[in-house]
């Protein structure tokens, strides 16, 4: 029997595939963040504002950007204006979707959405709103506006 082995490659041909698992790695490092977000993102209502936590999105909205007055609870299922509709920079998996996406109505939005029977909309005046799912709806809004005015 004789065996001969394959020529080696040339190492020049393999640095091509060190970008390609940078991208994998940073994908797989995005979608766990995206998942880790979906179970453990929450909202503060803080004197100073609103302080949404979760994945890459997270930020704090202060009070005075917060249009108290128009925050209310929506049934996406009935308001079609505020669906989301095109999604700029964000997560989008099953149940769940955040960051910046336009509504049907061309507004921009901040999400962090999982159940559209049960959200609430915040508007601010920087130019966006918030759709949010709180585990309860009616809790937050109440304590929103009593935490920060009406």
């Amino acid at each position: 029997m004789n065996i001969f082995p394959i020529a080696p490659a040339e190492s020049r041909y393999l640095w091509f595939l060190i970008p390609v698992i940078i991208i994998l790695l940073g994908a797989m490092v995005l979608a766990a963040t995206s998942v880790r977000g979906a179970h453990s993102s929450s909202f503060e209502i803080r004197p100073e504002g609103l302080r949404l936590r979760g994945d890459l999105y997270g930020r704090l909205i202060p009070k005075a950007q917060l249009r108290l007055n128009l925050v209310r609870r929506v049934d996406l299922t009935r308001e079609q204006d505020l669906r989301p509709k095109w999604r700029r920079l964000g997560t989008g998996l099953p149940g769940y979707q955040a960051g910046w996406f336009r509504l049907r109505n061309g507004d921009k939005a901040l999400l962090y959405l999982t159940d559209r029977t049960r959200a609430v909309y915040v508007p601010t005046t920087a130019g966006y709103g918030l759709l949010l799912s709180p585990a309860d709806p009616d809790g937050f809004l109440s304590r929103l506006r009593a935490v920060l005015g009406s």
